[in-house]
C-alpha cells in the first residue's frame, strides 16, 4: 500500500460558499471549450494555490511523459503533469476554486472521495464540471449548452439545456458528479456543443458559451476577456469557408434547418442526416489550410 498522501494542502483560505469549478485534461473537450474556458478563469480570477494532488498515484507517466527542457544538450528543467486546486474569485468577488490539470489514470474513487472532503472543507455550495462535446450543429447558431447531473433534485431546477439518453464510457467529471451529490454538495456538468467539423481546433464561442453558463448555474460572473472577439473571427473565417465549398454550404444549411426544427433542443437531439455529413476530419484539414492561407483576422 502506497502511504504518501494523495493531496497535499498547502494553504488554507477563508472562503464563503465557494463554487468548485472542474476542468481535468484527458476527456472529451471539442474545440477546447473548456481548456480555453479554464485558462480565462485562471486569467481573470486572480487565483491562489491552494493544493497540489499526489501526480505519481494518480498517473500514467508513459501515457502523460514528463516535458524535458534541453538547453544545448543540457537538461534545465522537467516540467511535471500536475493536478491542483486553486481558490480565486468572480468577477463580482464571489469566492470560487478551480480543480484543474491532468484526469487521473489511477484510484479514481479514492480521488474523487479526497475532492470531497476538500469541498466539504472549505463548505462548497456547488460543484460544476465544464466540458464540451463534438455535435452536429452549426457554427451559425448560438451555441447550446447540454446538462448532466446525478442529482433528481437538482436537473428538475434545470431548465433550458441540450439533454441526452444514451449509455457512454464516462470520465472523472461524471465520477465527481456522483460522489458530491451523494455527499450532499450539489454538482452538474455543463458541456458546449461544438459544431462537429470543427471539432479538432479551437472554437471560442463553445468557451464563451460555458462561462456564461456559470452566471445561470452558479450565479457567478465571469470575465470572457478576449474570447467573444475571438469567437467573432472564427465565425467570419467558417463563413468564408464555407461559402467556397457548395457541399460544405448545403451541409449547413441542413444543420441549421434540423436546429431551427427544434431538433437538439431541450428534449430531442438531432437524429437524421448526421452519417451523410461530411466528416469532421475532411473538413478541420480544409480549415486548417484555409487559415494557413489567409492568417490575418477579417476586418
Amino acid at each position: 500500500m502506497n502511504d504518501d498522501p494523495l493531496v497535499e494542502v498547502m494553504f488554507t483560505p477563508e472562503l464563503h460558499e465557494p463554487v468548485m469549478i472542474v476542468a481535468l485534461e484527458g476527456w472529451i473537450d471539442a474545440g477546447m471549450g473548456a481548456a480555453n474556458a479554464m485558462s480565462v478563469l485562471l486569467g481573470s480570477a486572480g487565483t491562489d494555490p491552494v493544493a497540489e494532488f499526489n501526480a505519481d498515484r494518480l498517473l500514467d507517466h508513459r501515457a502523460r511523459r514528463p516535458v524535458m527542457h534541453l538547453v544545448n544538450g543540457l537538461i534545465t528543467h522537467m516540467s511535471w503533469p500536475e493536478i491542483d486546486l486553486r481558490a480565486g474569485t468572480d468577477a463580482d468577488g464571489n469566492d470560487i476554486l478551480l480543480l484543474l490539470g491532468a484526469e487521473p489514470d489511477f484510484e479514481w474513487r479514492a480521488f474523487a472521495q479526497t475532492v470531497v472532503e476538500l469541498a466539504e472543507t472549505f463548505e462548497c455550495r456547488m460543484v460544476v464540471g465544464l466540458g464540451a462535446y463534438p455535435a452536429p450543429v452549426a457554427h451559425t447558431r448560438e451555441t447550446s449548452l447540454s446538462v448532466t447531473t446525478s442529482s433528481a433534485e437538482l436537473s428538475s431546477t434545470l431548465h433550458g439545456y441540450v439533454r441526452g439518453t444514451l449509455d457512454v464510457p464516462g470520465g472523472i467529471h461524471a465520477v465527481l458528479d456522483v460522489a458530491c451529490n451523494e455527499a450532499g454538495i450539489p454538482a452538474l456538468g455543463l458541456w458546449a456543443q461544438v459544431p462537429h467539423y470543427v471539432s479538432s481546433m479551437a472554437y471560442p464561442a463553445a468557451s464563451v458559451a460555458l462561462l456564461e453558463g456559470l452566471k445561470d448555474v452558479a450565479d457567478l460572473r465571469i470575465e470572457t476577456g478576449q474570447l467573444p472577439t475571438d469567437a467573432r473571427a472564427t465565425r467570419l473565417r467558417l463563413d468564408e469557408l464555407v461559402a467556397e465549398n457548395p457541399q460544405h454550404e448545403t451541409m449547413v444549411t441542413q444543420l441549421e434547418e434540423m436546429m431551427d426544427q427544434g431538433l437538439g433542443g431541450p428534449d430531442e437531439a438531432p437524429t437524421f442526416g448526421f452519417d451523410d455529413l461530411p466528416s469532421g476530419d475532411e473538413l478541420a484539414e480544409e480549415l486548417q489550410e484555409f487559415l494557413r492561407d489567409r492568417p490575418e483576422d477579417p476586418a
